[in-house]
């Protein structure tokens, strides 16, 4: 990623909307799915590029490119377990806390936090949090779906 900082966008026809994320000192502060891009949003990018392919079928995880999570640190921990869940694989929300340090299943405002966070994740497909089959993700429903869809899950 280069070190510019810029809102990135293209158009995706399996989507049947844009791609689009912030970036900022090579770190990814956002993605989100708008029908059309913010004025002025650069085509040009390798995650860009990468996104493409990935929704054409190529498998990429995404495990390289760095998001900044300005989050609580309890909802980071969550969104960090959320990125090592692997391509083509689907966890539960109980399986995501048991995953996540100091995190448990049986703690109901502990579910509540992962929900949270996963509803309110910055960077949707980056943080792949439609590989959590029973939480709620921040893409659209239907980008979500879509998404799941690619994986084949």
């Amino acid at each position: 990623m280069n070190e510019e900082a810029g809102i990135y966008a293209r158009e995706s026809a399996y989507l049947d909307r844009h791609v689009q994320f912030g970036e900022a000192q090579g770190r990814v502060i956002s993605v989100t799915f708008p029908n059309a891009p913010d004025e002025g949003a650069k085509t040009d990018h390798e995650l860009l590029d990468r996104i493409e392919a990935y929704l054409t079928g190529a498998e990429d995880d995404f495990a390289d490119v760095t998001v900044a999570l300005t989050v609580p640190t309890d909802r980071r921990g969550v969104l960090e377990a959320v990125r090592e869940i692997p391509y083509g694989e689907q966890v539960g929300v109980a399986q995501l806390l048991r995953m996540t340090p100091d995190m448990d299943p049986e703690d109901d405002e502990d579910v509540r936090t992962a929900r949270s966070a996963l509803a309110d994740n910055p960077a949707p497909l980056l943080i792949p949090d439609h590989r959590v089959r029973d939480g709620p993700s921040a893409a659209p429903a239907e980008v979500e779906q879509r998404l799941r869809s690619v994986e084949g899950l």
